[in-house]
């Protein structure tokens, strides 16, 4: 039983098919096996969603496990209640079926399609063909006219001649439509909010249901709650926008819902989604420097992950001992780096936040213009567009002169790579436009009094607190470099002083060179063009 749109759930195509196959049944003796539920609800079956998701896909699968029985009889009303897809693939999915030893009956005409059948009526199989065709083209023509209508709208609404509610794809689950307009579910928003305060603090999605859970807030949709998280901070909704993928083309359409967040608050969100990576908390006591994909070995460039051992030996404030939170190098275990090993973090974090504290430090790790940076990675990005769209046109051109003869395939793949540069470089002038933006807003006056604020709750191990480091870490610096022997070390310098270069995202690059404990020795400044490359090792 199937139907592609939910509101025929409370007409009669429900009720109709089911008197199909009951009647079917009585009339040739059989019985109808009520135990199963083989209905797929609002799902089309031109787009394949009964077989993706639902209750045929099911089915089919059960069929290849030989779950049913050989002579088993599936009802239908008609073939396009099985499938709308390419006649091609709807054929074959009826094959899998009747090959099974299955008989598959399409109820409005009294039609039978088996092995038996049809070997004695293949003509049969040339009308289920026919049949075919004609449901695809209906489905395809309807769902053409569908999206012209849609387009329509959007265009109407972007251009401010259409107001109209445009009934396609899903709305914010925050939202109720009520008399024509939006309404807040006052809970709902308020379980978005803090899930999205939890989101930029540093939490994870796990962390935040968790929270969520206890609050006794919820965040309802489709899919396990910790996907949501993931989905909610991308969705444009949040600013007012809907946004629909219409074949190749995206609709954004500003103002269609209310809005809860500004285009400042908006841009902050996607600055910390960019970083995925520093999402991953584990344990009780979060890492700052490690987990958020900034952190390298100094003697070989690759990452350096964090550890915490021993975690049962605590002193007497119940926190780890120094000694049993390590950095180790990725890269040591497979004899790819020269030092390797591992060290305590407790010195680095330490010497991190006590010269980070300082206001003059931020300056100078900011730079004279912190906009620098981010400016000139848009500019390049925007040259480079310019560049390949020019060489697109060209191609194109080229393409159009010689298709009388057929475009070489050479053309075609240069085409196509071209593309692929183009949005490449479109995502990363909006990445820059992003980090732009927040550049303008940060105001460092006042950063050092948060800084010494969370220090102590650094030093404490105050979850909270270095969540919020962590996420200050990642949002400051580019780089972080550790040379847990110095930046020359000797086979025995397993007690002299350290180094620790810190390169923030304004461009600029300070050396730290700490002793064992995470006092600062002495700090320089270094070229703005070190550590250009992640993976290369850095030698002052």
């Amino acid at each position: 039983m199937r139907f592609s749109d939910p509101r025929q759930a409370s007409g009669h195509s429900s009720e109709r098919q089911m008197a199909y196959a009951t009647q079917w049944a009585a009339e040739h003796g059989l019985l109808l096996d009520e135990t199963l539920s083989l209905r797929d609800e609002g799902l089309s079956a031109y787009h394949q969603r009964h077989i993706k998701s639902g209750a045929l896909g099911v089915f089919l699968v059960a069929v290849e496990q030989g779950r049913i029985p050989t002579g088993s009889v599936l009802v239908v009303e008609g073939l396009d209640r099985l499938s709308r897809a390419e006649p091609i693939q709807a054929q074959a999915q009826l094959a899998q079926i009747v090959n099974a030893g299955i008989t598959v009956v399409t109820a409005s005409d009294g039609k039978k399609y088996s092995r038996e059948h049809l070997k004695a009526n293949p003509m049969d199989l040339v009308y289920s063909l026919l049949v075919m065709i004609r449901a695809h083209e209906e489905s395809d023509t309807k769902s053409k006219r569908v999206l012209a209508s849609i387009r329509k709208q959007c265009e109407g609404w972007i251009a401010g001649t259409n107001r109209a509610l445009i009934r396609n794809g899903k709305d914010p689950v925050w939202l109720r439509l009520v008399d024509g307009q939006w309404q807040e579910i006052p809970e709902r928003v308020a379980a978005v909010r803090e899930g999205l305060r939890l989101y930029l603090m540093g939490y994870g999605a796990t962390k935040i249901i968790e929270r969520l859970t206890e609050q006794r807030l919820s965040l309802t949709g489709r899919g396990p709650q910790s996907l949501q998280i993931y989905r909610l901070v991308k969705q444009r909704a949040l600013i007012g926008e809907k946004e629909m993928a219409l074949g190749t083309d995206t609709y954004r359409i500003p103002g269609y819902y209310p809005a809860l967040l500004t285009t400042a608050e908006w841009d902050g969100l996607q600055l910390a989604n960019s970083g995925r990576g520093r999402r991953r908390v584990k344990g009780p006591v979060p890492h700052i420097l490690t987990g958020i994909g900034i952190t390298v070995c100094g003697y070989c460039g690759r990452a350096l992950v964090g550890q915490n051992i021993g975690t049962r030996n605590r002193d007497e404030l119940g926190r780890i001992q120094p000694g049993h939170r390590r950095l180790h190098c990725t890269s040591y275990s497979h004899g790819g780096c020269s030092v390797g090993g591992s060290v305590s973090v407790y010195p680095f974090e330490r010497a991190l936040m006590e010269y980070c504290s300082d206001i003059v430090n931020l300056q100078a790790l900011y730079g004279a213009d912190r906009s620098a940076g981010p400016m000139a990675k848009l500019t390049k990005a925007r040259q480079d567009l310019v560049d390949v769209a020019s060489k697109l046109e060209r191609l194109t051109d080229a393409m159009l002169a010689s298709a009388g003869d057929g475009v070489p395939l050479t053309f075609a793949k240069r085409a196509r790579e071209l593309e692929a540069e183009q949005q490449r470089l479109e995502a990363t002038i909006q990445e820059a436009e992003r980090d732009l933006a927040a550049t303008a807003r940060t105001d460092i006056q006042g950063t050092d009094e948060a800084w010494k604020r969370l220090a102590a709750g650094v030093e404490a191990q105050e979850y909270e607190a270095r969540l919020q480091t962590r996420q200050l870490v990642a949002d400051t610096f580019e780089r972080i470099v550790i040379y847990q022997r110095g930046v020359r070390p000797t086979p025995t310098e397993d007690k002299g002083p350290m180094d620790m270069m810190l390169m923030a995202k304004g461009g600029t690059a300070r050396m730290l060179r700490i002793d064992r404990k995470g006092q600062l020795i002495m700090a320089e400044s270094l070229s703005e063009s070190v550590g250009t490359n992640r993976n290369t090792p850095i030698t002052p």
